[in-house]
């Protein structure tokens, strides 16, 4: 998900990704763990999203 889609979401549907991609990072943690998934670049691209979410969950708490 990109920084441009993020800025177009609502704040409840922010916190809902958040809660999606956090569920979808342990589960692939998880898979992981248990045997090498195919594409481990994935796990950072999750953390990415997650981290940008983050942000601009932030930025918009500051600015309110």
């Amino acid at each position: 998900m990109k920084q441009i889609d993020i800025k177009d979401l609502s704040v409840d549907d922010l916190t809902e990704k958040l809660l999606e991609q956090k569920s979808t990072l342990s589960k692939l943690k998880l898979s992981h763990s248990v045997s090498p998934i195919e594409n481990p670049s994935q796990l950072k691209f999750v953390r990415k999203t997650i981290a940008r979410i983050n942000t601009e969950l932030r930025k918009r708490m500051l600015n309110a």
